[in-house]
C-alpha cells in the first residue's frame, strides 16, 4: 500500500501547486488556496484509493470540500487500496503565494486507518529537530536549555545553530529566551511545516523550530519527521472552551500538559508524506510555466520502506503542440 499511497500523493499535491500557482503575487489569498483545495480534491477523487480526510480545511459545514470525515478517492471500484486516513494542508502559504514570497508548498500525509492523530484545529507548542538532536531535546525545559542540548548534540557552539520561529507577538518572549543564548534565529512569516522539514535535512542551516502553531500542521509535520528520523514534541495550546471541548470530543482530553511525541501524532507504519513547491524555496523549487506546460518539484517520503525521493516533473498540458523542454 505504501508505493501505490507515494505514487498516487505526489500527483496530487502536483495537481494542487500548479493550480495555486498561477496566484502568485496577484494578492489573492483566499482564490489560491480555493483553486489548490479543487485540484487537490479532483486530482484524489481520480486516484486508486479509497480514503478519508482527517486533517482537513474545517469541518462539513465550514469547508464544502476536503473537509473532516469527507470520502475520497474511488470507493466502491474495483482494485482500490481502501482504508486510507489522509491529512491535508492544500496551500501551506497563502500569504506567501498571495505576495511573490518563497517557501509555498502543497503538502498532505497518509497512512493506514488510525495511523494519524485527529488532531482539532487549534495550536500547538512545537519543538521539531532533526535527526542528530532527537532524542536530546524535552520541550517541557525551557527554550534555552534546548538550544544549548541540541548545540551540544551537534556538537556546535549554541552561536552556530539557527532556531526557525514564526514571526508573531505571542513569541516575544520565546524569540528573546533564544537570542539570550547565543544562538541565531530565523523568523518566517508562514510555512512551519516547510521550516521543520528543513531542520531534519543537512545542508539547509537550520537546526530547530519552536514555537506555538497550528496543530493540524503539527501532524503533518510528524508524519514527514517520522519518515526523515527527526523529532517533533508537541503540546495543545487551546484558545477557547469550544476548542477544548472539541478536543475532549477528538481526543478524549483537554490536558495542555500532555507532550505528544512525533510517534503520537502520527505512528502509522505505512506511512506517506509528500509535498510540491509552488513558490520557491529553500527546500524545492516552486511551479515553473512555460509555453504549453509546467515544470514542478516534489518531495515524496515513506516511512516502511525508508525512502526519500525529490520528484522533477514536467506537465504537458498542449501535447499535440509540445514545447522545447529544457531539461
Amino acid at each position: 500500500m505504501e508505493k501505490l499511497l507515494a505514487l498516487e500523493m505526489v500527483r496530487v499535491t502536483e495537481a494542487a501547486a500548479i493550480a495555486s500557482a498561477r496566484f502568485m503575487g496577484k494578492g489573492e489569498r483566499d482564490e489560491a488556496d480555493r483553486a489548490a483545495t479543487e485540484a487537490m480534491r479532483q486530482t484524489m477523487n481520480e486516484t486508486d484509493l479509497a480514503g478519508t480526510i482527517v486533517i482537513g480545511e474545517g469541518e462539513r459545514d465550514e469547508a464544502p470540500m476536503l473537509y473532516i470525515g469527507e470520502q475520497v478517492g474511488r470507493h466502491g471500484a474495483d482494485g482500490v487500496t481502501a482504508g486510507v486516513d489522509i491529512a491535508v494542508d492544500p496551500l501551506e502559504g497563502t500569504n506567501l503565494v498571495a505576495t511573490g514570497q518563497g517557501g509555498a508548498l502543497t503538502v498532505l500525509a497518509a497512512s493506514e486507518t488510525g495511523g494519524l492523530t485527529h488532531a482539532p484545529d487549534t495550536y500547538l507548542d512545537k519543538l521539531a529537530v532533526g535527526p542528530i538532536a532527537a532524542g536530546c531535546v524535552d520541550i517541557t525545559r525551557s527554550p534555552a536549555e534546548n538550544c544549548y542540548r541540541i548545540a551540544e548534540a551537534l556538537r556546535r557552539k549554541v552561536s552556530d545553530i539557527t532556531v526557525i520561529i514564526l514571526d508573531r507577538p505571542r513569541h516575544e518572549g520565546l524569540i528573546a529566551e533564544v537570542r539570550g543564548t547565543g544562538a541565531r534565529i530565523k523568523l518566517i512569516s508562514d510555512g512551519d511545516v516547510s521550516a521543520a522539514i528543513s531542520c531534519a535535512v543537512q545542508g539547509t542551516g537550520v537546526h530547530a523550530v519552536m514555537g506555538i502553531g497550528g496543530a493540524p500542521e503539527g501532524v503533518i509535520t510528524a508524519a514527514a519527521l517520522r519518515c526523515l528520523g527527526g523529532e517533533i514534541q508537541a503540546r495543545f495550546r487551546f484558545r477557547n472552551d469550544e476548542e477544548r471541548a472539541r478536543a475532549v470530543t477528538m481526543l478524549g482530553h483537554a490536558d495542555e500538559s500532555r507532550v505528544y511525541t512525533t510517534e503520537d501524532l502520527a505512528g502509522g507504519e505505512q506511512l506517506v508524506f509528500a509535498a510540491t513547491g509552488v513558490t520557491a524555496g529553500e527546500l524545492l523549487q516552486g511551479v515553473r510555466f512555460f509555453g504549453g506546460g509546467a515544470r514542478t518539484q516534489s518531495l515524496v517520503m515513506a516511512y516502511q520502506t525508508k525512502t526519500v525521493r525529490f520528484v522533477d516533473t514536467v506537465h504537458m498540458f498542449d501535447r499535440d503542440r509540445p514545447p522545447a523542454v529544457r531539461l
